[in-house]
């Protein structure tokens, strides 16, 4: 049976575009739950500025109020030297550095260009001593210089080859099947980072598998988005995405009524209906 680690993004990437921002103890819950559903990755938080990004706020609090002594991986997501400092003090298990594929959305991003951001993001692998990742936005589509070469992604993802592993994400949404089979094998891409923007996301999650991606990334509840990209609305439901590699006959490990249980908690929490389905449908048989 072909197994893939799930990394539940809702920490971090789901939380960072709500309208609310959740304290420091209960984003500790939700990784908490999420770990206790047996999900082999979460992502916890990410080091950057708390007036750029107010939802991300406390994130040492955060880190400080986990349980550390389970079998998860926590890691932090990273744009610069700031947050990498930040991330060795505060101790996770993986870095997770990002950076996008494209010279505007990097500016609008992280304040940096391409080329300084593809620096930085060498600079941190280089000295890391966990494990890490790097993830590039806007692989396949940018808000706001459209479609993306992807000789320039397969460029970038060679230059930590060997070194990190690589995801590729669909930040706003925009990939169709063929795109991510495409794409991820020609770039020989660890990892797939999805966002159900127009439908798609269940899709390009299988197809980036059938590419021979190992790593899905995905979000409690399908929250998320990204602030400065514009209406790039949430990631593909972590709950949703196991039903259906069940059934498909891939393995992941993860409790699916333990996610269930998370997102019906979660819609109480943030008073609203949430993007997924499944914990609406319930499962199935």
């Amino acid at each position: 049976m072909t197994r893939v680690i799930l990394c539940d993004v809702g920490p971090r990437d789901g939380l960072q575009n709500e309208p609310e921002t959740l304290s420091p103890a209960v984003r500790a819950d939700l990784v908490g739950r999420l770990a206790a559903a047996g999900l082999p990755r979460v992502e916890a938080v990410s080091f950057v500025r708390d007036d750029r990004v107010p939802q991300m706020s406390g994130a040492e609090e955060v880190v400080a109020a986990l349980d550390r002594s389970g079998p998860t991986d926590l890691s932090g997501l990273v744009l610069n030297e700031r947050g990498w400092e930040r991330f060795r003090a505060a101790g996770l298990d993986r870095v997770n550095v990002t950076f996008a594929a494209t010279e505007s959305f990097n500016r609008a991003n992280g304040n940096a260009s391409l080329a300084e951001a593809v620096s930085t993001a060498e600079s941190i692998v280089a000295e890391a001593t966990e494990p890490a990742t790097v993830t590039i936005s806007v692989a396949f589509g940018c808000p706001f210089e459209g479609r993306v070469d992807p000789g320039v992604v397969v460029e970038l993802a060679a230059r930590f080859s060997g070194r990190a592993e690589v995801v590729l994400a669909d930040t706003i949404g925009v990939a169709t099947p063929s795109n991510v089979r495409a794409l991820v094998e020609r770039a020989s891409a660890e990892g797939f980072h999805g966002h159900n923007t127009r439908n798609t996301g269940y899709a390009n999650a299988l197809a980036a598998v059938e590419a021979g991606a190992q790593l899905l990334d995905a979000a409690i509840g399908g929250l998320g988005g990204c602030p400065y990209a514009p209406n790039a609305t949430g990631n593909i439901a972590t709950e949703d995405l196991v039903y259906l590699l069940d059934g498909e006959g891939i393995e992941t490990g993860v409790d699916l009524d333990a996610l269930i249980a998370i997102s019906t908690w979660l819609e109480g929490l943030l008073g609203r209906r949430l993007e997924g389905y499944l914990y609406r449908a319930g499962p199935w048989p």
